[in-house]
């Protein structure tokens, strides 16, 4: 039975945000009749029924667990420039995505390979990450100072936001070669760097930019997807790590609590929207540095 057409109103859609981004999980993407729709049993956000999906005015699809696509789905979504990726719940993995291929898509790419090219630029675009961060932009300041400064506020920003969550905190600790020898604590932060990390990875997918070329991150493959999940390193991932730990019974796999945990905030708040909003925020400026401008689409 065909339910109806989902719109791209968050309002009225919880898959869809104000990017055109659309979130399907636990159902089937058929394309019948030159039409795509969404076939699903239920779920928390849609009754069960099939959907006809606006694919149009849609920039990406995000097919969470339980979905199955069709090799149409990819044909049509691929030809009217919609990229599909394929993500965990609510975006706390990162697995591969379907981008189509257009010189519409480039714009915002290219700008961003401009400025990571010049050092001057490149540690321009640094900056304004920094400034995000601490609140204020130095334009003057060396890179070093800048991560000192960032080092010194994290720090107290680790105290400040586990003390609020009635968390013991004993400091920062984190051996890459032994990761669970680390308390349960630092083990959480670590479970939901992992997750916030996978959504800055959907959003630089989502946003055509490129993954490799980070601005204060440099030598991962995924080098951006650092720089933007930092900027939401005391609003979003601390909260999710000393919150997991605080709603935390008996033994449960600290794990599978973080995993959960995360996944409602990053839906609930919207977290893959508002770093496309970042990323936009860094390469869609009229002014790519200080006195230097760049023509926009």
């Amino acid at each position: 039975m065909l339910k109806g057409r989902l719109g791209l109103e968050s309002a009225d859609v919880p898959q869809a945000d104000r990017h055109g981004v659309l979130w399907f999980g636990r159902g089937r993407l058929v394309v019948e009749g030159g039409t795509l729709k969404f076939v699903t049993a239920g779920n928390a956000d849609l009754e069960a029924g099939s959907y006809l999906v606006p694919y149009q005015m849609a920039s990406a699809i995000v097919l969470q667990p339980g979905m199955t696509v069709t090799h149409d789905v990819l044909r049509l979504c691929a030809s009217h420039g919609v990229a599909l990726v394929a993500a965990g719940e609510g975006g706390v993995r990162f697995y591969a995505t379907v981008l189509p291929l257009g010189p519409d898509r480039s714009t915002r790419a290219r700008r961003q390979a401009r400025l990571w090219a010049a050092m001057d630029t490149r540690t321009y675009v640094a900056r304004r990450m920094y400034a995000f961060r601490l609140g204020e932009l130095f334009p003057d300041a060396e890179m070093a100072v800048l991560r000192g400064m960032e080092g010194a506020r994290a720090k107290e920003n680790y105290k400040r936001i586990a003390r609020e969550f009635g968390i013991t905190w004993h400091g920062r600790r984190y051996d890459r070669a032994k990761p669970m020898a680390a308390d349960v604590p630092n083990q959480a932060i670590n479970h939901a760097s992992a997750a916030v990390v996978a959504a800055a990875q959907v959003a630089v997918a989502v946003s055509g930019t490129i993954p490799q070329l980070g601005f204060i991150h440099e030598e991962s493959a995924i080098a951006l997807a650092l720089d933007i999940a930092d900027l939401f390193r005391d609003s979003i991932t601390l909260p999710i790590a000393f919150g997991a730990v605080k709603a935390r019974r008996g033994d449960r796999p600290l794990e599978r609590v973080v995993r959960h945990h995360a996944g409602r905030t990053l839906r609930k708040q919207k977290v893959v929207a508002t770093m496309i909003d970042r990323i936009k925020d860094l390469f869609d400026s009229e002014e790519d540095e200080e006195g230097g401008a760049t023509s926009c689409p």
